[in-house]
C-alpha cells in the first residue's frame, strides 16, 4: 500500500467556531500517536473562522480507515450535527509530485524522498 493524502473541510455552525475548533484540537494528540499517521494538521479559515480543515498524510488507506473508526474520531462525529452546519468534505488523494521537488510534494517538503 502507498501513502495517501487527505483533506477534510468542515464549516462550524454560527457561534460554534471555538467549540468546533476545540473538538478538532482534541483529536490531534491521540491521532499523532496512531500507527500510520505521518501528518495531521488542523487549519482555520483566515477569511472565515467557521471553516476548519485538516491536511493529513497516512502511510496507507488501512491506517486512515483505522483512524476514522477510532473512538476519538467517533466521539467528534457523534457531535457533528451540533457543531457543524454541513456534513463536511473528506477527500483522499494520491500524490502527483511535479515541478520543483521541494515545492511539488508534501513528502519532499518534509525532507523525505518523493
Amino acid at each position: 500500500m502507498s501513502e495517501i493524502v487527505v483533506v477534510g473541510s468542515f464549516t462550524a455552525r454560527p457561534g460554534k467556531e471555538a467549540e468546533a475548533a476545540e473538538a478538532f484540537r482534541a483529536l490531534m494528540e491521540p491521532t499523532h500517536a496512531e500507527e500510520g499517521c505521518i501528518l495531521y494538521a488542523l487549519h482555520q479559515g483566515a477569511d472565515d473562522p467557521r471553516r476548519l480543515a485538516f491536511v493529513e498524510r497516512w502511510a496507507s488507506r488501512q491506517s486512515l480507515d483505522a483512524h476514522l473508526a477510532s473512538a476519538h474520531v467517533q466521539q467528534v462525529l457523534a457531535r457533528a450535527d451540533e457543531l457543524f452546519s454541513d456534513s463536511g468534505d473528506i477527500v483522499v488523494y494520491d500524490a502527483l509530485p511535479g515541478g520543483e521537488r521541494r515545492k511539488g510534494s508534501l513528502a519532499a517538503h518534509a525532507g523525505e524522498s518523493a
